[in-house]
This record gives structure tokens, sequence and C-alpha cells, in this order.
């Protein structure tokens, strides 16, 4: 049996992303979605939430970009004076390898941000991270403690395989992102064995880092032709085009819009069905 996750990060960042988002689950194949509680657009985003039950709604808890939300104080080796995170992962993972984040912040920002979501009435299904921090044992295990305490069982398993990576349709592009995620891949075992000894739930496939960015017609029906058994998530970034787009700091600007075209091509719904999958969300997952 086949089922396939199609969740879209970033819900939350502006109100083109949101819209995008809500076009890729009415028209599209979009089953998904992860919010940021410290983005932009966050009400907005809520209101979509509420607007589309049928939508699964995670959190995706962020660690790099933006401001915390926890109380400076609270978080205070993790963000700056004024309270902004790390503008970058590798700022980030540098003040994490040297020790100078406390893990007690470190948790108290997550648990903010998921307090955040509950209090704007959205029950998460999952959790995720920004950048994949969570990659990160470090960060796993703060991740999963706070799961636990807000009684989330299911999570992301952040590790695309190798294939997925060095797909030829999409050389050429994006291969520090790729070089990351394939270093990063070095921590599966680990990350597999720590979920699977706390209780976490996690597909059994993770796609959709290789082709960040160029997530269209072509790629997707390719990916969905190569589909192995079991349950894959799908990792997407659809949007329209918008002036907060425009201005904020993500690479991904218009390839938002390229992503929105193929997840909402009937060609790639069509496949969805002769393929024999099954859209699901991470609520359905067990």
């Amino acid at each position: 049996m086949k089922q396939l996750i199609v969740n879209a990060d970033d819900f939350g960042y502006t109100r083109g992303v949101n819209a995008g988002i809500i076009r890729g689950f009415r028209d599209g194949i979009v089953t998904s979605a992860t919010i940021m509680a410290n983005g932009e657009a966050f009400e907005d985003a809520i209101e979509c939430a509420r607007d589309n039950p049928g939508l699964g709604v995670g959190c995706h808890l962020v660690l790099v970009g933006g401001k915390c939300v926890a109380m400076a104080t609270k978080a205070a080796s993790l963000a700056d004076s004024e309270g902004r995170l790390p503008a970058s992962l590798a700022a980030f993972l540098s003040k994490l390898s040297v020790g100078s984040i406390r893990a007690g912040e470190l948790e108290a920002e997550l648990r903010a941000q998921v307090r955040k979501v509950i209090a704007a009435g959205v029950q998460p299904t999952h959790f995720d991270s920004h950048k994949h921090t969570h990659a990160h044992p470090k960060v796993m295990e703060a991740v999963v403690r706070v799961a636990e305490e807000f009684g989330i069982r299911r999570i992301r398993k952040p590790f695309e395989d190798v294939k997925g990576l060095l797909w030829p349709a999409f050389r050429g592009g994006a291969w520090k992102q790729r070089a990351t995620a394939l270093i990063a891949g070095v921590n599966a075992p680990g990350f597999q064995r720590m979920a699977d000894s706390r209780g976490m739930l996690t597909p059994d496939h993770f796609i959709g880092v290789g082709a960040t960015g160029r997530l269209n017609r072509k790629a997707i029906l390719d990916m969905i032709g190569a589909m192995r058994e079991g349950t894959t998530e799908l990792m997407c970034h659809p949007g329209e085009y918008d002036e907060g787009l425009e201005r904020s700091a993500t690479r991904l600007k218009k390839e938002r819009e390229t992503e929105l075209e193929g997840l909402t091509d009937p060609d790639v719904r069509a496949a969805v069905l002769g393929h024999r999958m099954s859209l699901i969300n991470f609520g359905d997952l067990d």
C-alpha cells in the first residue's frame, strides 16, 4: 500500500504563501501544512486553517530567522538582545556546536511556539522544523521533550535518500542545500532510534529536499512514478508571489509559484489516482 502526505512548509510566512498553500489544498494534492508561530502572516494562516478544516496543520518549529516567540529573557542564549533568532542555519549550528545554547532555553522557545498555535485554536497534527534543525540530535531531543508535553506523537523524518538528492532532473542547482542534506543524513539512524524509543511516529520515506524550488509538474510526476511502498512525505513550498516574499530573506520567491503550478496540475492528481495512492495527512499516520 502506498500513502502520500504532501506537506506545505512555511504556513504563516506571508499572506501570499498562505494563499498558495490553500490553493494547493483545494485545487491540488496538498494535504498538510506546517505553521510558523513567528511568521508575519500567522493570524491569516490561522484563519485559513479554520476555513479549511480538512487541511492537516502541524507546527513548523523555527530556530533560525525572525524573532523568538518566548520572552527574550527565557531564550537569551538562543536569541540576541532584541529577541532575534540566528539569521542562518550555519550561525545556529555554530552556537549549538560550541554549547552556547542552553537546552532549557531551546525548549522554552519551542514550547512557546506550540502554545501560541494551540492558543489560536489549532491542535497540531505533527512537528517539523524550519531548515530541518531537528535533524541535529540536540534539537531532536528538545523537540521530542516538547512533543511529549503536548501529546504530539508524529514528526517529520527529515532525511531524503541519496537517490532523491542526486536525481538527474535537479542537477545544476541548489547544490549547497543538497550537500547539507547529505551530511545531515549521518544522523538518520540515531534519529530513528530516538523516535522509536520515545513512541514517535514518522512516515517511512521523505522526499522533496533535492527538488526544493524545482518541484514542477514533471518533477512531481517522476517522484510519483518512483514512489515506494509505505507512507511517503513529500515536502513542498507552494505560494503566490507577493510583496512580503519579495522583501523577505527567503531564496524561494517566484519558485513557490512554480511549485504551486505543479501541485495543482490535473495530470498530477490523475497520476496519484493511477498509482493507487491514498492521499493522507499526518493526523492519519498510525
